[in-house]
């Protein structure tokens, strides 16, 4: 916890992932909206997506995210991106916070915890894209049928090592 406001703060070993590059946590961050949120997201949502750059700072872990809606799926950008259309940024805790509806992103947006950089109007459409979703989507259960969903078709089938020797 910090040590003034009380509220969690990422570990020292969370910080230091902040100076690793930022595409390979990109790739992860987009791997993950792919299998669980685009699903859920309005075709108009993701029309006024295309081709935006994005990003998602977590604050206190020093992680930033950027990324874009391309060609049907969340994608990562490669480098920094100098100024993004779109900045989401907060403390761990927060985005925790959000995701387990603990905190409306009003609150946390007037109390400065959550700040939104950008175009304004695209912000107040990502920021209601995410209220209205069903946060059951979230719940592990749910997650683990969509990422097996997700997969299906793209792995081998039963038969795959039928035949083959083992070595």
């Amino acid at each position: 916890m910090h040590f003034l406001t009380g509220v969690p703060r990422a570990p020292a070993a969370g910080r230091a992932l902040g100076h690793l590059p930022r595409y390979p946590g990109s790739v992860l961050f987009v791997t993950g909206l792919n299998l669980v949120l685009a699903r859920h997201l309005h075709p108009d949502t993701l029309q006024r997506l295309e081709q935006r750059q994005l990003r998602i700072e977590v604050a206190d872990a020093g992680l930033a995210f950027d990324y874009t809606w391309r060609d049907g799926a969340f994608r990562a950008l490669r480098g920094s991106v100098a100024e993004p259309d779109l900045v989401f940024r907060a403390t761990a805790w927060d985005f925790y916070c959000l995701l387990q509806r603990v905190e409306d992103p009003d609150t946390l947006f007037f109390s400065r915890r959550l700040v939104i950089e950008g175009d304004t109007e695209l912000g107040l459409m990502v920021k209601n894209t995410l209220d209205s979703i069903d946060m059951s989507v979230f719940q592990p259960r749910r997650v683990a049928a969509d990422v097996l969903g997700g997969l299906r078709g793209r792995l081998p089938g039963p038969g795959f090592l039928k035949g083959r020797a083992a070595s």
